[in-house]
């Protein structure tokens, strides 16, 4: 383990998130509030401190995948501890780990949180509840790759360790070039949802947080009723939106930059997943036609939740708690299926499922057909065996952290629909679970205990959860 260039580069995450805290401190000062100064003194004790650590160069600046993944886990902890600060400063969380679960939950883009009124906080705060959002949602490492070097060529590392899915590829030769590729189309696509919303019922302030919310597939809200006060024309902008955000951005390079539209439609992952929407979306639709009066008003909350779940936004227009079983049992199923892999969305990822449906039907064939040969392949590519063994022990690796999770959160005492979809939605990233937990309550009432196994979930879910748990391998950190 090479530990100077892990703390070197953690020092250049101080860095950079000292100069994000200075954006609610701004926000802070155009409304004369006073928490602006906590906000200040936060970044300038993150600057401080990462200027100092980015002096002490490593002389080897060489990296490899321990490293990324090392350096990628430590970057999200660190992150999250020192982002909860402004939130005790200025007094509006009752506990530090009330502090690291509403933090870790933006940076997550999980959108799980402890308040139950959030109307009332200062602008600065609810501004930095939103922006982790976004700056979570492409992954602070590819953006600090986008900016400066970070390892002699080794960047690789910490793109595959931080970005979500079963495999990584560049788009084009060179790491930084894909970084800035990916935040280009990132920022792109965030400026467009905000002029969307302006022509709508929100004012500047709203846009911006939910433009936030939206493109890191976050949920965060500033209004108690989340998106539920706002017009028809806001609500489906923000459908559309969630949508986009949840599709793999190769899409988008080959459909944008490539111009290549005939070979990003052709893409298996992105058709599969607008087909869960819109089958979700009429069943939720028919199901619910009953108790939403019509089937237009239906079909733009089942379209609007159905888009909100399976992205991990977790946004609500009205509390699906409320709705029948079938319409719950598709959400949940939905939590876990998530968004495309190489999007800002979460859940175990459209292009899994797809790969162990063919894995599936394959070793059907082979049991019916022993001698034949079989390959999977998605896009005209075969899926290389090493990429099948990752996601099936990624499964494994799921099942087991979701069970301890499970078995841990439950010593509370909660009904069982409370505790397993609480741990659903955060090691998904999603945000609102069901019952106790559901989209017009918060997660306040678990123990501490609780609290910080959901901080794990959230953290091991965002990075996939390898990443994370590398950290309590003692081979990790052996020399």
């Amino acid at each position: 383990m090479k530990k100077r260039i892990v703390v070197y580069i953690l020092g250049w995450l101080l860095v950079f998130e000292g100069f994000f805290l200075m954006l609610p401190c701004l926000v802070g000062l155009i409304y004369q509030e006073v928490e602006a100064v906590w906000f200040a003194i936060v970044a300038l004790v993150c600057l401080c401190l990462g200027f100092v650590i980015t002096r002490l160069k490593p002389k080897d600046k060489t990296m490899y995948a321990r490293e990324g993944f090392v350096i990628t886990a430590l970057s999200w902890v660190l992150l999250s501890l020192f982002g909860a600060l402004p939130f005790v400063l200025c007094n509006v969380v009752p506990s530090y780990i009330d502090a690291v679960f509403e933090t870790a939950s933006g940076f997550t883009t999980t959108g799980a949180t402890i308040f139950q009124e959030v109307e009332s906080l200062p602008f600065c705060i609810n501004f930095w509840r939103t922006f982790t959002h976004w700056i979570g949602g492409m992954g602070v490492l590819v953006f600090m790759m986008a900016v400066v070097s970070l390892a002699d060529g080794r960047n690789m590392y910490l793109m595959k360790a931080e970005s979500p899915g079963p495999s990584v590829s560049k788009l084009v030769p060179h790491v930084k070039s894909t970084a800035k590729i990916l935040y280009g189309l990132y920022i792109g696509l965030s400026v467009l949802e905000f002029i969307f919303l302006m022509f709508g019922d929100m004012d500047v302030f709203q846009a911006i947080t939910t433009t936030f919310g939206t493109a890191g597939t976050g949920g965060f809200s500033i209004m108690n009723d989340s998106m539920g006060g706002f017009s028809d024309y806001t609500q489906i902008v923000v459908t559309i939106f969630m949508i986009a955000f949840g599709i793999n951005f190769s899409f988008y390079y080959l459909l944008i930059l490539k111009k290549a539209w005939k070979d990003a439609l052709k893409l298996s992952e992105v058709r599969v997943y607008i087909g869960i929407i819109i089958v979700a979306s009429l069943l939720i639709m028919f199901n619910i036609r009953g108790q939403m009066g019509s089937y237009p008003n239906a079909a733009k909350h089942a379209f609007f939740q159905a888009a909100s779940i399976i992205t991990t936004t977790g946004y609500s227009t009205v509390d699906f708690n409320q709705w029948p079983e079938f319409s719950k049992t598709i959400m949940i199923g939905l939590m876990f299926i998530g968004a495309c892999a190489g999007s800002t969305g979460g859940g175990m990822k459209v292009s899994r499922f797809i790969i162990w449906a063919k894995t599936f039907f394959k070793e059907l064939k082979v049991m019916i057909h022993p001698r034949n040969i079989y390959k999977i392949s998605m896009d005209g590519r075969k899926v290389e065996h090493e990429t099948v063994r990752s996601v099936n022990v990624y499964l494994v690796a799921y099942v087991l952290l979701f069970s301890v999770s499970l078995l841990i959160v439950s010593i509370n005492g909660h009904d069982f629909e409370t505790n397993f979809t609480s741990v659903a939605t955060t090691i998904n990233n999603v945000g609102p679970g069901f019952h106790l937990a559901g989209p017009v309550s918060n997660f306040s009432f678990f123990s501490p205990l609780s609290k910080v196994v959901l901080i794990v979930d959230m953290i091991a879910g965002r990075l996939e959860l390898f990443p994370l748990l590398l950290l309590f391998s003692a081979s990790t950190w052996k020399k």
